[in-house]
């Protein structure tokens, strides 16, 4: 697992997911060696270079051009663009061209998810599986709601992380924003 500070960062796009809220979803995605994984919402690039340590493929995007430029240099600096496409582009576009695949991650889905969802189900191999991270109350209930009207079985964690940090007087805890990982068994 990478550490928050391997990653470059920009103050224009979010991420990277944090370290804990990473292993968390790599847990709950059985990724295997030879799966092929869609990023939607690549950030930084803290998803997509945890998937791609562990899969075949991974077909990456992000709508901020930032968002490609920061992702692409995390990539390029722990030498794992080998097997990454990483696009600037509308998700559904991404969806429309890419192979079929295993996995399916939304990071955020700029106002999509609902199309988003239905075009990853036709796309998904026999076995695969969808993970949605929300910190918005109205993604979760969307996610969900979606998941399981197209017949997928779903749970739901919500996770709250706090770190500490050593002062004179002990330990001083700081909380991080709680975030829902929803997936599809």
């Amino acid at each position: 697992m990478f550490k928050d500070s391997d990653f470059k960062t920009s103050p224009d796009v979010p991420g990277p997911t944090k370290e804990e809220i990473r292993c968390l979803v790599i847990c709950k995605s059985n990724v295997k060696k030879d799966d092929i994984v869609v990023e939607i919402g690549c950030g930084t690039g803290g998803l997509t270079l945890e998937f791609a340590k562990r899969s075949k493929q991974v077909y990456s995007t992000d709508k901020n051009p930032e968002a490609v430029k920061i992702t692409r240099q995390n990539l390029l600096e722990q030498e794992l663009l080998d097997n990454v496409n990483l696009y600037e582009e509308d998700a559904l576009k991404l969806l429309e061209s890419a192979p079929k695949f295993d996995i399916l991650m939304v990071g955020g889905s700029g106002g999509d998810l609902y199309p988003i969802i239905e075009k990853a189900s036709t796309k998904l191999n026999p076995g695969g599986r969808i993970i949605v991270t929300a910190i918005l109350m109205e993604t979760k209930t969307q996610s969900i709601s979606k998941l399981k009207e197209l017949g997928f079985i779903v749970e739901i964690i919500e996770v709250n992380i706090s770190k500490g940090r050593i002062i004179d007087r002990g330990t001083m805890m700081f909380s991080q924003n709680p975030i829902a990982i929803i997936y599809t068994i």
